[in-house]
């Protein structure tokens, strides 16, 4: 599923707005999570799930290509926690 889906969706489930504001809406919540998320800051989506950036550690790893050690530098990562409901397949 891409953003345009998703604001397709917006768009046939709310006939009062155009197919262009619905694109506005999702990309709006889209750049206000990204946002959150750069200020490391948790996003839960009740019923969804919670996005979270977790810090990763440097650690020692091998090129495959090549089986040459090497050194993974330390980075952030955005992880993703489903909530029971969704991972239970459960709907409200």
């Amino acid at each position: 599923m891409t953003k345009a889906d998703i604001a397709r969706i917006v768009y046939e489930c709310h006939g009062g707005l155009s197919n262009r504001e619905a694109a506005r809406l999702v990309e709006t919540i889209f750049d206000s999570i990204k946002a959150r998320l750069s200020h490391r800051e948790k996003v839960q989506i009740t019923g969804f799930g919670t996005f979270a950036v977790r810090e990763k550690r440097e650690r020692r790893g091998r090129n495959p290509q090549t089986g040459e050690e090497m050194v993974i530098r330390p980075r952030s990562s955005v992880v993703f926690k489903p909530s029971k409901l969704f991972a239970a397949g459960r709907e409200r």
